[in-house]
């Protein structure tokens, strides 16, 4: 299968949470990772996100550094990544910052009546914003067709940043190559606080483990790098 070098990035508690259950986004990383995020993200070419997390967080995905931004340009590419977002239901706002910024435009990756909703959500964005569609990527939308989708766009590599539906959906797909996990030296604690995976049938279990590629500290934070499948990256 012809697809993009798929990267999952997430920021994770001891006991595995991505947020708690306030109304407020838990910080999870630190700067320090943040800056490694940025650099993660300019290399790649298009990153993904869940309804979820669009709803939750209203991200705007974009390259934050000025120079990494500069750099892309220098390299023929657009300053920012194609944004690509998974639903099944369509049931998207079209006023979240995610399409109204960057210069690469957005895909809405759902099921055949929920790309019919998000067309229709879609429909009314000013002609200022950057383009945005919306793709039938199967019922329920698979990471396969995603993959495939994102590929014939020109994406080399992906950038996968959750939730934990999304991370479940591609880490249970085997088509992740390197998963890069910062570990908060804290609990959560809170039984309802979402999880950075689901239950399912993960690919990478105790006879089949992923190969650790890097361990380091970044302050407090601990930085994993795992290869699941494929090239080791450059």
């Amino acid at each position: 299968m012809h697809r993009p070098h798929t990267i999952l990035s997430c920021a994770v508690s001891i006991d595995g949470r991505i947020d708690d259950t306030g109304p407020e986004r838990l910080r999870l990383s630190n700067d320090a990772d943040f800056v490694e995020i940025d650099e993660l993200r300019a290399t790649c070419d298009a990153i993904l996100v869940g309804a979820g997390t669009l709803r939750a967080d209203d991200p705007r995905l974009l390259v934050r550094s000025p120079a990494l931004r500069e750099r892309r340009r220098a390299q023929g590419r657009t300053e920012h990544l194609l944004k690509a977002v998974v639903t099944r239901t369509g049931d998207i706002d079209p006023a979240s910052r995610l399409f109204s910024t960057g210069d690469a435009g957005a895909v809405v990756y759902s099921s055949r009546a929920g790309a019919e909703t998000a067309r229709r959500r879609l429909a009314g964005l000013p002609s200022s914003h950057p383009p945005a569609e919306a793709v039938d990527a199967g019922d329920p939308p698979t990471a396969r067709a995603i993959l495939a989708d994102l590929a014939e766009r020109g994406a080399r590599r992906l950038l996968v940043e959750g939730g934990g539906h999304i991370h479940t959906l591609f880490l249970t797909s085997g088509l992740v190559d390197e998963l890069r996990v910062a570990v908060a030296p804290f609990f959560v604690g809170q039984q309802d606080a979402p999880r950075f995976v689901l239950p399912g049938a993960y690919p990478h279990g105790p006879s089949a483990p992923m190969r650790l590629m890097e361990a380091r500290a970044l302050g407090d934070v601990a930085v994993l790098r795992y290869r699941l499948g494929g090239e080791d990256p450059e």
